[in-house]
């Protein structure tokens, strides 16, 4: 079959937006959560192996031996990886950073139990003198003191095609920490979409956590948002303004440079040009594909990459957050009237100045009591009472306040 446009749309259709389901279908909750582990007395990160002393993959073993946490190798980078009983993983980032990408659950209390469970098992593995890190990017490291952990060639690629265009492809993938939440595109995918993409500046705001680089404050509430934003403007930010979300995805990923093709003269074609040249194939786009970071990221579900990694005793509040307002129908019916449509330059003011941004402090309240209510909605089977008395508390000491944790 050529390869043309209506292929690869095709291709996003059947295989990376999810299908509309059913509304007697339950809803599942995923997230991914990424710590950094610091050596305490230097202020640096660990290294992921080491011959003497610790390193990450050392505590990852010692917490598994004694919760039947099984270890493989990673395809993608050909390093250790953990596999969870529930089927979750935890990997490894360029920097060392350790990813918690758990599996998905129909119970958001379920999810936040077992990413808590997780991370407590790892830092009672960890010896004296080592902490993870949850903040959205290391606050104190230089970048060069920070070692790539991962020899890949996709990684080797990628940074390559990003230093053609600033300092923040190193920073991004050695350095940042988020926090992911996953969601089912719900009986309306493309309402779930737009209602996403509309969040994500108040994401950024709400759960801001970096404002320190290399020991001194960068201006800005959330640093790691920063350096995601100006790491490559074609291939990240927001979309959910297009009327077809296929055609609107498929136009951004044409148009982003093609990392993993080879470079025409002295730079990085976009996927659209091989598409016009008949040089790329069905694997190259799917690889490609794997390549693009919006905010949103369709992935069979929805990924929403907007939030900076949070402490565990917050882990319901981003959830709470997200699925009150996407799953509870009257709730993503009504959140695109209080929202508008997403807007690229408030993902700015969000990361720049959180909260204190007039729009997104006024809000912010509004849309944290629409989830909380459609939370409470959706029943005590999804979502229990503790973890809804948690979120409120973080709103009621940070958001409503104009404040996020970047603010301590």
């Amino acid at each position: 079959m050529a390869l043309d446009r209506s292929v690869l749309a095709h291709d996003l259709r059947q295989r990376v937006f999810p299908a509309p389901q059913s509304a007697e279908c339950a809803p599942r909750i995923g997230a991914e959560v990424e710590v950094i582990p610091i050596d305490v007395r230097s202020g640096r990160p660990l290294p992921l192996e080491a011959r003497t002393g610790v390193s990450s993959l050392s505590i990852l073993r010692r917490a598994g031996a004694a919760a039947a946490w099984c270890e493989r190798r990673s395809a993608k980078a050909n390093v250790p990886e953990i596999v969870l009983p529930d089927g979750g993983r935890i990997t490894f980032e360029p920097g060392g950073q350790i990813e918690i990408s758990a599996a998905p659950n129909v119970s958001l209390t379920g999810l936040v139990g077992r990413l808590q469970d997780t991370i407590a098992a790892i830092a009672c593995a960890a010896p004296q003198g080592v902490e993870l890190l949850s903040r959205g990017i290391d606050p104190c490291t230089p970048i060069d003191e920070v070692a790539p952990q991962l020899d890949a060639e996709r990684y080797r690629r990628m940074l390559q095609h990003f230093e053609t265009i600033g300092p923040s492809g190193a920073r991004m993938m050695r350095q940042t920490a988020s926090f992911q939440v996953c969601v089912d595109g719900g009986p309306a995918p493309e309402q779930t979409w737009r209602v996403l993409n509309a969040i994500a500046p108040y994401m950024v705001a709400i759960f801001a956590n970096s404002p320190t680089y290399g020991g001194a404050e960068t201006g800005h509430r959330s640093f790691r948002s920063h350096v995601w934003r100006s790491l490559d403007p074609k291939r990240t930010g927001l979309l959910g303004v297009g009327d077809d979300i296929v055609e609107e995805y498929l136009t951004f990923a044409l148009d982003a440079p093609a990392i993993f093709m080879p470079d025409v003269g002295d730079s990085t074609a976009s996927f659209g040009d091989w598409l016009a040249r008949g040089d790329a194939t069905l694997d190259d786009w799917r690889l490609h594909l794997s390549t693009l970071f919006p905010e949103v990221r369709p992935r069979g579900y929805f990924e929403l990459r907007s939030a900076d990694v949070v402490s565990p005793e917050w882990y319901a509040a981003p959830l709470v957050f997200v699925a009150g307002l996407v799953y509870h129908r009257p709730n993503l019916e009504a959140a695109l009237d209080v929202l508008g449509a997403p807007e690229s330059d408030l993902l700015v003011r969000a990361g720049r100045d959180g909260l204190l941004d007039p729009m997104l402090g006024a809000r912010a309240p509004t849309l944290c009591d629409m989830a909380l209510d459609g939370c409470a909605a959706l029943g005590a089977e999804f979502v229990e009472q503790a973890d809804l008395e948690r979120a409120a508390e973080y709103f009621d000491r940070y958001t409503r306040r104009r404040r996020s944790p970047a603010d301590e």
